[in-house]
């Protein structure tokens, strides 16, 4: 098993259609142990959907809009003793005024919100657990959607993924020097809770549907989970700062072809 005697720790997880939940499965039938975190009023379907895992995985407090949050959830980890191995951030949030064309009149706090949770966050997680991380060894995995192009309605959360992959290349310089990797996956359009509050959204699966050359499932997160496994595993030892695909082919077919049905 790929993951067998590693520690991942998994952000993200709301229902068992979300993407972070589709790998906490994955890593656990490849021998993971697997630790959640949620906060709020959405840690009650966390907790729901973590009943659904094969083992339901303990889940922790992080709000990642709460920088006090790093800091205990880092001192968690520390107190309990815990090797991290890897961590998958799998957090994304926009207002709905940076969505569904507002692009022009989105205020700059609405924006700071999308770029702090979606793109920022993933510094501060990284920074929180990366003295808990092995070194070499550790691996740490985000989620993207394709950024390099302007999707109808994406808006602001189109330009934190944006940020999100920079970040990526960034940290990826950092803490190369302590064998950590970092990468991203940048996964088809998928009918998670968090697409629904996209206006527009249920178009894109149907173009990616009609134009990816291997076809795609908006229904099935299943390669994306497995691809963020394979990150996590010791298969990838001298990857980082990567962005891989797992679309179904669709960012490979051609500009002219996507512009043309995405603005459709």
């Amino acid at each position: 098993m790929l993951l067998s005697g590693k520690r991942i720790l998994i952000t993200g997880v709301l229902t068992p259609a979300s993407i972070p939940f589709a790998v906490a499965r994955q890593a656990q039938e490849d021998g993971a142990e697997v630790v959640l975190t949620s906060f709020g009023r959405a840690a009650r379907l966390t907790q729901r959907s973590a009943a659904r895992l094969p083992r339901p995985p303990e889940v922790l407090e992080l709000d990642v809009a709460v920088d006090a949050d790093f800091e205990r959830l880092a001192a968690t980890v520390r107190d309990r003793g815990w090797q991290i191995d890897g961590v998958v951030h799998g957090v994304a949030f926009a207002p709905t005024d940076a969505l569904g064309g507002n692009f022009l009149s989105t205020t700059w706090e609405s924006a700071a919100t999308a770029l702090r949770i979606s793109a920022y966050s993933l510094k501060q997680l990284a920074v929180a657990l990366e003295p808990s991380m092995p070194s070499p060894g550790g691996s740490i995995v985000t989620l993207d959607f394709d950024a390099t192009q302007a999707w109808p309605g994406y808006d602001w959360m189109g330009v934190s993924k944006a940020a999100l992959e920079s970040v990526v290349r960034y940290l990826a310089q950092y803490l190369g020097g302590r064998g950590i990797r970092v990468n991203a996956v940048s996964a088809g359009p998928l009918f998670t809770t968090a697409a629904k509050g996209i206006p527009g959204f249920a178009h894109f699966p149907r173009v990616f549907a009609e134009q990816a050359p291997l076809g795609w499932d908006a229904r099935d997160a299943g390669p994306v989970g497995k691809a963020v496994v394979a990150l996590l595993s010791d298969y990838f030892p001298a990857t980082t700062g990567e962005l891989l695909h797992v679309d179904g082919g669709f960012h490979a077919v051609g500009a002219s072809a996507q512009g043309g049905d995405a603005a459709g």
